[in-house]
């Protein structure tokens, strides 16, 4: 019988969230500066429409936070290809869900290694002490281990040419993690190849067979916009997903790293992320060894959203990753908190979870950005 494993769903923040329209994705701020100044030379490249809810996020070290506009809702993408431009409109779309969170909570799911790198799972609530915002938190409102809560994965497939000559191989591990990871009628997924735009070539779905159809239709070519593919996978599909209770996100991004063509920056894609309740996990495909610049943005990705970055060194590895990645999903915690002294001012929250045994390392988001008045 094959394994099966629940998904990493980091979920800080679900503290009085109110969700907002987005407009289209360059609506970040380095695309918006860039469109001003290249107005009347030529129109702004057009990418995926999409609506956010507001989330918290990290701080962007390259740009301000990406903020989604009220004044602007577009037209969905494509569900099974390419995103096509969105159709301009003023009026609200009203068939758009507000979320509303009124409870000051935030949600940490973490894991806990040895100085091996030997996941830890018996821990108890009292082993751990949690700094919010320099401050213990006003109330542990829950701990437990957390290894079933239903999956929602986006699975980034890079296929652009600079990764062609592995694509075979990265196809068929996908596939097979696909099938030990979604369980019918409890996990979902979807499939998006990225080279110049981001494709759905599969939808959420339970069905691991229409998964591994379109993890193999996908054909490489063209060149990389791995930020905007990270970006639009998060807005456009996770942060829409409808569900009823809790659940996990989680994005595997098979990619080397290397971006010539994304129109928002990774900091901004990074923030994306963390604002859909994502953690990213990261394979590379680099083969060239330590060092490469791709591997160090990947690295630098899945740190911002508590996830973990694999580098393998053979092409055969990438199998190896995909299951690492299984086994630290069946090995989790979640804790739930009030902060002190919450404001709903906008401002960033730094969240450190810290194990009191000595020898113990967790790994968890940094922090979160406290919903606007």
């Amino acid at each position: 019988m094959k394994p099966r494993t629940g998904v990493l769903f980091l979920f800080i923040g679900s503290l009085g969230l109110l969700a907002q329209d987005a407009t289209e994705l360059p609506s970040a701020p380095s695309v918006s500066q860039q469109q001003t100044q290249t107005q009347k030379a030529a129109p702004p490249p057009v990418q995926p429409s999409a609506t956010a809810t507001q989330q918290p996020a990290a701080p962007s070290s390259e740009a301000d936070p990406a903020q989604a506009s009220n004044d602007a809702a577009q037209d969905q993408p494509s569900q099974t290809g390419k995103t096509s431009p969105p159709a301009s409109s003023q009026s609200d779309d009203d068939s758009l869900t507000t979320i509303r969170h009124t409870v000051n909570e935030v949600n940490v799911v973490f894991t806990v290694t040895d100085k091996h790198g030997h996941y830890v799972k018996d821990l108890k609530k009292d082993n751990f002490k949690v700094v919010d915002d320099k401050k213990p938190p006003a109330e542990i409102r829950s701990f437990r281990a957390e290894a079933n809560l239903p999956l929602e994965v986006g699975l980034l497939v890079d296929a652009s040419n600079s990764v062609r000559d592995r694509f075979k191989f990265e196809q068929q591990a996908a596939v097979e993690f696909l099938n030990q990871t979604i369980r019918p009628k409890y996990d979902k997924a979807f499939v998006v190849g990225f080279d110049v735009t981001p494709e759905v070539t599969q939808d959420f779905t339970d069905n691991t067979e229409l998964l591994s159809i379109g993890v193999r239709s996908l054909r490489p070519g063209g060149g990389t916009a791995m930020y905007d593919a990270l970006y639009f996978a998060c807005r456009d599909k996770l942060i829409k997903a409808q569900h009823v209770g809790p659940v996990r996100r989680a994005i595997i991004l098979l990619t080397d790293g290397e971006d010539n063509q994304s129109h928002v920056t990774r900091e901004e894609a990074i923030e994306m992320a963390q604002r859909a309740d994502v953690i990213v996990y990261t394979i590379s495909t680099n083969l060239s060894g330590a060092g490469h610049h791709g591997d160090k943005v990947l690295e630098r990705i899945a740190d911002a959203t508590g996830g973990r970055a694999y580098v393998p060194f053979q092409i055969t590895e990438v199998a190896n990753a995909f299951a690492a990645i299984q086994e630290e999903l069946r090995s989790q915690y979640a804790i739930a908190y009030k902060p002190a002294d919450f404001v709903f001012d906008g401002r960033y929250r730094s969240v450190e979870i810290v194990a009191l045994q000595k020898g113990l390392r967790v790994r968890s988001r940094h922090g979160y950005y406290a919903p606007s008045p």
